[in-house]
Formats: C-alpha cells, sequence, structure tokens
C-alpha cells in the first residue's frame, strides 16, 4: 500500500472535528509529496532544521507543526513560517516565542504540553505548573503569541486501559480550562493520539492526532 493509499484510509475514518498531523520527520521531501498530492496540507517535525529545510523547498500551502522538544535558542530558525508549536512547556520558552513573534509582525499558535505518561522521558508540565502559567501575570502581557490548546503523549505501553486512564485525564484537565477566554488563551485543540493509539485517543476526546509510520511507514 502507498502512501496515498494509506493516507486516505486514515482520512475517512476520522470524525469532521479531528485534525490529522502527517508526522513528516526524518522523511524525504519526494514522500511528503506523495502526501501533498494526495491532498495532506499539515506536516509535523521535531527538528526544526529539518523542518526549515523541507519549508524552503515545498509548497507554501503547507502548515508546519512542530511536534518535538524545543530549545529556546532554536526558535528563531522557526519563527517566520512555523503554523503551531506542540510542546511547549515553560513560560519561559513563551516568552521567547513571544519576543520573536513580534520581531516578525506574527502571532504564534501553540499548545502547552501536558506530562501524563508515567515515563521520565517525556516532557510537559503538572497540573500546578500549568494553573501557574495560565494565571500569570506576565501571560497577559505576550501579544505575538496565541494559546490554542494542551498536548500530551501517554505511556508507551500495550495497556490499553492505562492509555485510556492517561488520556481521560488530560481530557478532564482540558476541560477544566477550555472556559478560559482571554487575548491570548482560547483552548480549543486536545492533541493526543499517534499511529498505535489515535483511535482511543479520540474516543477520549481528542481533536488533533500526529500520525507518522501509519501513513509514510515506520522509520
Amino acid at each position: 500500500m502507498n502512501i496515498a493509499e494509506n493516507l486516505s484510509q486514515i482520512i475517512s475514518s476520522l470524525p469532521s472535528h479531528v485534525t490529522l498531523v502527517a508526522v513528516s520527520k526524518t522523511k524525504p521531501i519526494a514522500d511528503l509529496m506523495e502526501a501533498y498530492h494526495a491532498g495532506q496540507r499539515i506536516f509535523g517535525e521535531n527538528k526544526i532544521q529539518e523542518m526549515t529545510e523541507k519549508w524552503e523547498q515545498m509548497p507554501k500551502d503547507i502548515q508546519w507543526h512542530m511536534i518535538g522538544h524545543v530549545q529556546s535558542n532554536k526558535v528563531k530558525y522557526m519563527i517566520p513560517y512555523v503554523s503551531l508549536i506542540h510542546g511547549v512547556d515553560s513560560l519561559k520558552l513563551l516568552k521567547e516565542i513571544n519576543r520573536l513573534a513580534a520581531k516578525w509582525k506574527r502571532t504564534v499558535d501553540c499548545l502547552l504540553q501536558i506530562h501524563i505518561a508515567e515515563e521520565d522521558t517525556k516532557f510537559g508540565l503538572d497540573e500546578k505548573e500549568l494553573y501557574e502559567i495560565l494565571n500569570s501575570e506576565e501571560l497577559k502581557t505576550f501579544e505575538n503569541i496565541r494559546i490554542v490548546g494542551l498536548m500530551g503523549m501517554a505511556t508507551f505501553t500495550d495497556n490499553q486501559e492505562q492509555i485510556k486512564r492517561e488520556f481521560l485525564h488530560l481530557k478532564s484537565i482540558f476541560d477544566q480550562y477550555n472556559q478560559l477566554n482571554t487575548a491570548n488563551c482560547q483552548l480549543t485543540t486536545l492533541s493526543m493520539g499517534m499511529s498505535g493509539d489515535y483511535q482511543l485517543a479520540i474516543e477520549c476526546g481528542s481533536t488533533m492526532i500526529r500520525i507518522g509510520s501509519s501513513i509514510f511507514g515506520s522509520r
């Protein structure tokens, strides 16, 4: 089965309110263009340098999502074009994104990453840190970012009950804050679910899924 067929099979199974991010990290531009010609316009990368190289060479109606962990000193390279930054996990990082976005006269959309997995390797905020950011006076001064939702990754395990529990936990946090409506914070996107668990994530309330190997094949 080819990339276009994989893509159309996945898209046809998705509810209309769910956005598909095609995770294209490490894949050659030819593969991305195959997905593009099949209608895909949102691609997710986890390395800024690789994403920038692809952005420079590919059609300009593509939305580029940064889905990997973001280092503050690399933000400047993607600010001119990035559509959504998934893994924001500190006020310091938001401040840097806002500062550079102002330079480019852009407003950049961000998701706050919440730590829901039982693994130490995953990045993300705990509930106390999330509360502190969303209630911070400093956040209100950031005019060039928009916090549009939350993102989280479940534990890498075959235990479906555990994954479901973690997804539902993130959904309950999202529900707690999605009434927020300030100039730079309206939570409408809940990004959770990847190739192995996206159907379960959608059942648990996800509105954005990140799929790589089920579209492009294994790395």
